[in-house]
């Protein structure tokens, strides 16, 4: 059975769904997910996941990622992006490159980030962008995001609309949405801003350069293999024959470090286990002296489901 992650360069006007259920045709199964969504005008990197390698999605979530896009800065818009109307407009003429630095370093490092109304955040259940769209006024909480990098690279002034364009990198932790970075630079510049273009380069160790448009992966169908994917996403542990027997049927070996130390594997941040062959056995956390399968990939029986040990 095809397993493993493929690299999307999703395009612009696609939701991250349409995406899987371009990919479920292509695959030829139903088991596909993907790994953090990206808003229909963003393109770039989105990972999905095919049948048993689906598992390694809930890993690849949290990651940090990196972008580049376009800040406008003299318009705010409803939805903090170009797919919105506008809801106010203020001259530019006055902002700085300064300001603009000072603002972009305000909004580096640790801050409080309160995402924007339209996003997938559910609020009592329902999408915050559903309540919206019916008429409702979202008020949604701020929450800690780590903004890793913060680079303007070009800033381009229209006099004629008194607007300005920033082009703009930005690294930052999961769950940070560029476009509320947009609306808050603008805001603190007092003139409103929000977000004209978004490409998402990274996400973890993938990025665009193994990406592939929906049309090549219609010619090709592009895999990376789930040993390879685990290998660049988690820490690595090389099994013996031994330990390989003895996780393949779910018990424990000797610990992979020493408890306590920054090198420990945690359930939350697994360790992926390889046997001497190469291919991937398990993800494996560290408990004390000893290592616990969190995932096994190739059970002592053969099966190829994956089994999720939990708690052991």
């Amino acid at each position: 059975m095809l397993s493993g992650l493929v690299i999307v360069d999703k395009p612009q006007g696609w939701t991250s769904h349409d995406v899987v259920g371009r990919m479920r045709r292509l695959a030829g199964t139903r088991k596909v997910g993907h790994a953090g969504t990206l808003d229909p005008m963003a393109t770039g990197v989105l990972v999905v996941g095919i049948n048993k390698a689906t598992r390694l999605l809930t890993y690849i979530v949290g990651t940090s990622k990196t972008y580049t896009a376009t800040i406008r800065l003299g318009q705010s818009t409803v939805t903090d992006d170009a797919e919105g109307e506008v809801t106010a407009t203020a001259g530019t003429s006055a902002v700085s490159e300064q300001a603009i630095h000072d603002g972009v370093a305000a909004l580096t490092g640790d801050i409080q980030q309160v995402p924007s109304s339209v996003s997938a955040i559910k609020v009592n259940g329902e999408r915050a962008y559903a309540r919206v769209r019916s008429g409702e006024d979202v008020k949604l909480a701020a929450r800690p995001v780590t903004i890793h990098r913060f680079e303007v690279h070009a800033i381009r002034r229209d006099r004629e609309a008194d607007v300005m364009d920033l082009d703009i990198t930005v690294e930052c932790s999961s769950g940070t949405y560029i476009r509320a970075l947009a609306r808050d630079l603008g805001n603190a510049l007092g003139v409103g801003g929000h977000l004209t273009a978004l490409r998402r380069t990274h996400v973890g160790p993938y990025s665009l350069e193994q990406a592939r448009t929906l049309e090549q992966l219609a010619e090709e169908l592009n895999v990376l293999d789930m040993a390879d994917a685990a290998r660049a996403l988690m820490p690595n542990r090389e099994l013996s024959p031994e330990e390989t027997t003895e996780i393949s049927f779910g018990r424990r070996i000797a610990a992979g470090a020493a408890p306590g130390s920054p090198a420990a594997a945690t359930a939350d941040h697994p360790a992926a286990a390889f046997a001497p062959d190469g291919s991937l056995v398990a993800l494996l956390a560290d408990a004390g002296n000893f290592a616990k399968p969190v995932l096994v990939f190739a059970p002592g029986n053969g099966s190829a489901t994956v089994q999720d040990l939990g708690e052991r």
